[in-house]
């Protein structure tokens, strides 16, 4: 309802379409209607197959009540959207697209349309669940994330009522120069991430990452789409244990996206995340792995190391990562817009 009292109409949706959520089923056309919009947009990352297969599996978050798929008359995927947030977070995250044919007839406008309306009733279910009846609701909150060249999004929220809140710098740095030396202290042992690190760096990252703006506390199964992304590459990847108790004190978690070297023209090491525990900073610890980095991309046959950076980290990260040789080759937003509570 609005503050008026009056019932809030959903939110109509193109009619040349037909609407459903994600299935199984879907995966094939899923994923081809985000390759076409891709091949045209050039993203420099984007969901797969296998991404989407893990979409489907997730409890936190079900397809069939937080994705919708339009289909043409011959069984086409032409739009997609899908929101997701943690049961008890201050923000839903946004994302979808329209096939590149269908674009500019209002049906992102549509689809962003409903993606506000499934937020602000998520936030009420989640309100709902937490068997707390005097507790305060979040106003609810939607964030979409775009990169620089994607003038076209960044018209359609500017539009709609959403304000940039961040940005960020993706950062490369050639192989072809050597890794900078960097020695952890005494006590201080450098392992390569597996299995057996998967909970414990879960609770470091966590912990690293309480004080960085927009981060929310990572459960199994958003850890699960970490430690099981088609890209992981838990060999590139690096943990600094500390040896008198065994705590994770920082880690470097590597991904390789193999079908964008084709795309991009160059092999990329990506460091997909990054954290060192408020306790074991300014001992160089996060040095040490970008540099361990830097030798298992380079030995892996990479050509660049790379990462994101959010500009106004409050641990100094873009210094050190300039510092490292590290450059910014392209920028991406997060814009956010406040939504009306359910009535």
């Amino acid at each position: 309802m609005n503050r008026d009292g009056e019932r809030q109409p959903r939110p109509a949706l193109d009619p040349r379409l037909v609407w459903r959520s994600a299935e199984h089923r879907d995966l094939d056309e899923w994923a081809g209607l985000i390759a076409r919009t891709a091949a045209v947009e050039q993203p420099v990352w984007f969901e797969r197959r296998a991404d989407l297969e893990q979409i489907l599996n997730s409890k936190n978050n079900p397809v069939a009540a937080n994705t919708i798929l339009g289909f043409d008359p011959d069984g086409v995927a032409r739009a997609y959207a899908r929101i997701t947030k943690n049961r008890d977070g201050d923000k839903a995250n946004g994302s979808g697209c329209v096939d590149p044919e269908w674009q500019g007839s209002g049906i992102g406008s549509g689809l962003l349309a409903w993606m506000e309306q499934r937020t602000t009733d998520r936030f009420a279910e989640d309100a709902a669940d937490s068997g707390d009846a005097g507790a305060a609701v979040p106003r609810p909150r939607l964030r979409f994330y775009t990169e620089q060249q994607h003038h076209h999004q960044a018209a359609l929220f500017a539009g709609s009522g959403y304000s940039i809140v961040r940005y960020y710098n993706e950062m490369h740095r050639p192989l072809n120069q050597a890794a900078p030396d960097a020695v952890l202290d005494p006590g201080l042992e450098l392992v390569t991430f597996g299995p057996a690190l998967h909970e414990p760096v879960r609770l470091a990252h966590n912990a690293a990452f309480r004080d960085h703006w927009g981060s929310e506390p990572r459960d199994e199964e958003a850890w699960g789409f970490v430690v099981k992304d088609p890209q992981a590459r838990p060999d590139l990847s690096g943990v600094v244990l500390d040896r008198s108790n065994g705590t994770v004190a920082g880690y470097q978690l590597a991904t390789h996206d193999a079908e964008a070297a084709l795309i991009r023209g160059f092999r990329e090491g990506y460091t997909e995340l990054l954290g060192v525990r408020r306790e074991y900073r300014g001992r160089g610890i996060a040095q040490v792995l970008l540099a361990d980095a830097m030798r298992r991309f380079a030995a892996a046959g990479m050509d660049v190391a790379s990462l994101d950076v959010d500009s106004e980290n409050p641990t100094g990260a873009l210094a050190l990562y300039v510092k490292l040789g590290y450059t910014a080759v392209n920028r991406s937003m997060a814009w956010d817009k406040e939504l009306e509570p359910a009535g």
